[in-house]
């Protein structure tokens, strides 16, 4: 289906307003993730849950020495790695674990003293996991509440910018006039690429939504992928709730918000458009897409995307 300039520029622009008024949560990379316990609290807690993906590596840092023989991970079999140190735990999923799953992790303290146990939910998602994963029994260190107001710093930032490209966009006009304004397009407009589906772009067998065709986009200062899917032979629509670009080193891009024009239905094709910002000299080379809905079990993975 043959793409003009002009319905290029207006899908992006229209995709703006789209987002705004169907907010979706940025997918970006998780932080370290901090969980404090001591003897006083430890009843009342609930059993914290930590977020994992396939091939990604997730490491837990104990402030104390743990017991390696008393360390038990739930279905290890399908992990292509679980390394037990003194302190620390490292474990990589592998493709055998499913989005959704909830598996059980204990491990057991060295010096004995209250609580001897604890115990983890590992959360199964398609494309996110937690890096680090930070365990600290009693008494917090003075270190730790530095790195904390560090991060909250630096998401503070994050947001800071967030807000302003937001008000700059919002405050200017609409369509294209507001493209122009706020620099998103540049002199030479938009390059687009019609993405080969039979020589550069494969979809991983197994997905429950089959995408039918996809363009890439590149402004100047934004790079965009469009995908329209084919209806789905399942009951439940499907809506994107989530994306993420990541390329062959393993490189994940900050995503804005995704744009899906209505839900996946068994009698009609949709389209979804996802979008980051990108210089023209980043978002070289291949990268591989993957979108979810809100549970996170039905996925679409586009591997070989290239921009122009």
């Amino acid at each position: 289906m043959p793409v003009s300039p002009i319905a290029v520029l207006l899908v992006l622009a229209l995709s703006a307003g789209a987002a705004a008024a169907q907010p979706r949560p940025i997918a970006t990379g998780l932080g370290v993730h901090r969980i404090e316990f001591s003897a006083e609290n430890f009843e009342a807690m609930t059993t914290p849950e930590v977020q994992i993906s396939p091939g990604v590596s997730t490491t837990f840092e104990f402030n104390s020495a743990i017991l390696q023989e008393k360390v038990a991970v739930e279905s290890a079999e399908r992990f292509s790695l679980v390394d037990i140190g003194r302190s620390t735990l490292r474990l990589v999923p592998s493709e055998q674990v499913l989005p959704g799953e909830r598996l059980r992790l204990t491990v057991r303290f060295q010096d004995g003293a209250a609580p001897v146990n604890m115990a983890f939910i590992l959360v199964v998602h398609p494309a996110q996991a937690e890096r680090l994963v930070e365990v600290w029994r009693s008494q917090r260190t003075v270190e730790s509440y530095q790195q904390e107001s560090k991060e909250a710093r630096a998401e503070a930032q994050r947001c800071h910018e967030e807000n302003d490209r937001l008000r700059a966009e919002h405050e200017g006009p609409g369509g294209l006039a507001g493209l122009l304004a706020t620099r998103v397009i540049g002199e030479s407009g938009v390059p687009v690429k019609r993405l080969d589906f039979n020589r550069e772009v494969r979809q991983r067998t197994g997905d429950t939504i089959r995408a039918l065709r996809a363009w890439s986009y590149r402004a100047a200062s934004r790079i965009a992928v469009v995908v329209d899917l084919a209806p789905t032979n399942s009951t439940q629509p499907w809506m994107a709730y989530g994306a993420s670009l990541v390329s062959k080193t393993g490189e994940t891009l900050s995503m804005l918000p995704v744009w899906q024009d209505a839900p996946v239905t068994n009698d009609q094709f949709r389209r979804v458009i996802v979008e980051t910002e990108a210089t023209p000299d980043e978002a070289q080379g291949t990268f591989t897409l993957k979108l979810w809905e809100l549970d996170g079990l039905r996925t679409i993975t586009l591997s070989g995307i290239m921009f122009p």
